[in-house]
């Protein structure tokens, strides 16, 4: 724990399947995603082709804090044993909204601050990473949590590491690649959301945005497909994450836009009956 401050490591979620053999790690991969105010995890077996462990924890009063969020982190490989094993391989993925798209003919890796300095405060000493989306010319800058990342180092030796984004849109253009028309992705976590749009098998706008009301999340979603000339009559709006039917979101978004629905996952082994398959995609869609 920080001295002087209280942070409390509130338990949102945890499911545990008993008929996974955790004994045998070369069958075992596990998949964590970190945020600022949380960290997710869960382990999945590749012989049984199962979920063995899923979890989510949220960081309260962590009030954004990078040093605050190693210390929960580390508060919790304390006391959570199963991540303290070896595993076959160990993947992460960073959620923040420190990340930017380039083009590849614009893509330089040797100058990558610049990319970054119009939409976020780099400061000197941050560490810049970057992913090559697979299925686009299109190269994801973002500073990583680099302080979790070493921890992690230590803990596991190795590890792949993306930013949450890469994940998302990488699966989602590889899903949608054979279907035309316009498809507008809201992936709801927490009091945040992110907004892909493919049209026509390309992707066309990745945007992150923080909202405190069920009006800032329909402004936002409006705003974006105005921008991008999306009639609310015709494209086709999938969600995603943190959202439910009966949710004020849900019922916000039903006002304004006519077609509706829930991304449906087209992998049952990662699916779980307990959470809806339309939520933690980008947590449990590193195992492809």
């Amino acid at each position: 724990m920080v001295t002087g401050l209280h942070i409390m490591i509130k338990e949102i979620k945890k499911i545990s399947n008993k008929s996974i053999d955790y004994l045998n790690l070369e069958d075992n991969y596990l998949s964590i995603q970190l945020c600022l105010d949380g960290f997710s995890f869960c382990v999945y077996n590749k012989i049984q082709d199962k979920i063995g462990i899923f979890a989510v924890y949220e960081f309260e009063n962590s009030t954004g804090s990078p040093f605050i969020q190693l210390a929960c982190v580390k508060e919790l490989f304390a006391k959570e044993e199963i991540l303290q094993n070896n595993y076959k391989s160990v993947f992460v993925t960073h959620f923040n909204n420190l990340v930017t798209q380039v083009p590849e003919p614009l893509f330089n890796k040797n100058n990558l601050a610049p990319y970054l300095q119009y939409t976020v405060k780099v400061l000197e000493n941050d560490f810049i990473s970057y992913d090559n989306l697979n299925n686009s010319e299109i190269t994801n800058v973002y500073i990583p949590f680099v302080n979790i990342n070493n921890f992690l180092l230590d803990t596991y030796d190795t590890f792949v590491y993306k930013h949450s984004s890469t994940v998302l849109i990488e699966n989602l253009l590889n899903q949608y690649k054979n279907l035309e028309g316009s498809f507008c992705f809201v992936n709801v976590t927490g009091q945040h959301f992110e907004i892909v749009v493919i049209k026509n098998k390309k992707l066309v706008l990745f945007n992150s945005f923080s909202f405190n009301t069920k009006e800032d999340f329909i402004y936002y979603i409006l705003f974006t497909a105005e921008q991008l000339g999306l009639n609310p009559e015709d494209f086709e709006l999938i969600l995603m994450g943190d959202i439910v039917k009966e949710s004020e979101l849900y019922a916000i978004v039903y006002q304004y836009v006519r077609n509706i629905k829930f991304y449906a996952s087209n992998n049952t082994a990662l699916q779980l009956n307990e959470i809806p398959t339309h939520s933690h995609f980008t947590l449990l869609n590193q195992f492809k």
